[in-house]
């Protein structure tokens, strides 16, 4: 079969129109060639690139993903001509409840239309604010189609265009054609991106990280250096026995915010949530690991502070708590039954801690610390000597030391 070159000094070969040619170039490329791209934001952007190479006037396009994540209901992924890179944003629990969002056309997707086209030329009795500001931008018209994973997961595609009259119908055409590769494509991504999500949210950054890489062996793991913390709640069997459960839950909720955020917010890793208590370390690795630690533990005991005063407020008992840290190397890795495994921290190290977080309810100190640790962070100056204990299950008695008392 014969060809011919067009405008763009592309061969094309006779009997085939120029425009499923140019889709079909796009098409082959999502399905063949994106393999080594990790992440939808940049398919989107390279993507929207190609398509104005092939003559689609697309100047802006967006995906919105819904996700299972604590904090996010979704995420909207951002492309506008000019943009070297996608913007991304998310969206917090709620907003599905919002007037702007309830009237809005992914909402109309959500709720099952298959199709919304607006042409924004038009302004005849329009004052949607969405619309407005695709006007502002100097887009002429939108549309926005369903995004179908499995299991009827709805997510939403958009494109818009400045040009004058909108999209013609080839162009519509050509981009209704790319939708069931680009849903392929990003749903591969989009459950690589959950599977990252829940494990960070369920086991914790480093813990996913092993895991995702192959270390899903019994057993499998290795020795680490670290500052360890333990804290637990004081009083919560009597809490949980006397209030109510929805109540007991926030209260939880609330405790964990306090004590969590600053440990994050420091580098540390809270590896597992027992109850009322957590589990939690700062790798050696980082030289900053013991001041870090202390500094998680002060921030939280202010947040802890301004817990309690709201709960004064309410007429509540203020809530205990006590934390004990050590020092030392610990086995990191994979514990458990030969179907269920647990990516936890054991060692004598951790015993110390617990030891010491158990110590707290002795000597009336919501904070111990043993004398490796305060060695370690150079801090005994700045503390409170409370002499040498002997730790049940643990052969040395153990130099403790404690947050001064204000």
């Amino acid at each position: 079969m014969s060809s011919f070159l067009n405008k763009a000094g592309t061969a094309v070969e006779a009997g085939e129109g120029v425009w499923p040619v140019r889709r079909r170039r796009i098409l082959d490329w999502l399905v063949n060639e994106t393999r080594g791209e990790r992440f939808i934001d940049n398919i989107l952007v390279e993507m929207c690139e190609k398509l104005l190479a092939s003559g689609v006037p697309v100047a802006r396009a967006t995906l919105h993903f819904r996700m299972n994540h604590p904090q996010w209901i979704g995420a909207r992924i951002l492309w506008k001509e000019g943009l070297a890179e996608a913007k991304i944003n998310t969206f917090a629990y709620g907003i599905e409840n919002t007037p702007e969002f309830l009237k809005s056309p992914v909402n109309a997707i959500h709720q099952g239309a298959e199709e919304v086209r607006k042409q924004l030329e038009d302004t005849a009795d329009d004052e949607d604010s969405f619309y407005q500001e695709l006007r502002d931008d100097g887009l002429t018209e939108y549309i926005a189609w369903p995004v179908e994973h499995t299991f009827g997961k709805r997510h939403v595609a958009t494109f818009s265009t400045s040009r004058p009259g909108g999209f013609t119908n080839e162009h519509v055409d050509f981009l209704r054609d790319l939708l069931p590769a680009l849903t392929l494509v990003s749903e591969i991504r989009l459950k690589n991106i959950m599977a990252r999500t829940l494990l960070q949210t369920y086991v914790g950054p480093h813990a996913s990280e092993q895991i995702l890489s192959g270390v899903t062996t019994r057993g499998s793991g290795a020795t680490v250096g670290a500052a360890i913390m333990i804290c637990d709640l004081r009083d919560f069997t009597e809490i949980s026995d006397l209030w109510p459960r929805d109540d007991v839950i926030h209260l939880l909720n609330d405790y964990f915010d306090a004590m969590s955020d600053p440990i994050e917010r420091y580098g540390g890793e809270i590896l597992k949530f027992m109850g009322d208590g957590l589990l939690a370390i700062f790798p050696l690795s980082k030289d900053t690991a013991c001041h870090d630690l202390l500094q998680a533990i002060r921030e939280g005991q202010a947040l802890m502070a301004q817990l309690n005063q709201q709960y004064a407020g309410n007429g509540r008992e203020p809530l205990r708590y006590g934390v004990g840290v050590h020092v030392g190397d610990l086995m990191y890795g994979n514990i458990g039954s030969r179907r269920r495994l647990d990516f936890t921290v054991i060692g004598p190290a951790v015993n110390v801690a617990s030891r010491l977080e158990t110590l707290t309810k002795e000597v009336k100190r919501p904070v111990l610390l043993s004398r490796a640790f305060v060695e370690m962070a150079d801090c005994a100056k700045d503390m409170d000597s409370l002499g040498t204990f002997p730790l049940r299950g643990l052969g040395e008695p153990v130099d403790v030391f404690a947050f001064p008392e204000r």
